[in-house]
């Protein structure tokens, strides 16, 4: 018979095993709302524009090359890439403040997002990080910082509002 302890260590050890692994998903939820930047796309949708609702950014979108568009505009993934660029290296340095470690005044983040077909229907992205002058352990830290990889990870509420 098996201690209590034995049968929650066995209990634990069978529901992480890889074949049988259990993947929960958390969903962030904010607390309360710091700041909100609010963008109105019209159009056609690649072919379209997209603008901050203040005005202070127009953007003339337009589907790439290699999509069967001329290239001449940015499109979503452009703007995805850039804003995750600049947010993980934002939590890179906090990251760094937070352990008290010195931060190349030379780091770089490059953040490459690919669209396509999801393997199992409708479209996907997929996200590939470069870093330059951070190691490992403050990266690590930074996911846990920064909002777009929380995102990724966890997933976001997304209410939908008709009007």
């Amino acid at each position: 018979m098996l201690s209590g302890f034995q049968s929650y260590i066995r209990r634990t050890l069978v529901l992480r095993s890889p074949s049988q692994a259990i993947h929960r998903r958390t969903v962030i939820s904010l607390a309360n709302k710091k700041y909100t930047a609010t963008a109105i796309a019209s159009g056609a949708g690649w072919e379209g524009r997209t603008e901050l609702e203040d005005g202070s950014l127009v953007i003339d979108l337009d589907t790439p090359k290699e999509m069967g568009g001329s290239g001449n505009g940015q499109n979503p993934d452009q703007l995805l890439a850039l804003g995750y660029a600049s947010c993980f290296l934002g939590a890179l340095q906090l990251a760094a403040k937070n352990k008290n470690a010195k931060l190349s005044n030379d780091v770089k983040v490059k953040a490459a997002v690919s669209f396509g077909d999801a393997k199992d229907s409708g479209f996907g992205i997929g996200v590939e990080l470069t870093i330059v002058g951070a190691d490992l352990a403050l990266a690590q830290a930074a996911h846990e910082i920064c909002p777009y990889s929380r995102l990724f990870k966890e997933g976001v509420e997304v209410k939908t509002i008709f009007e």
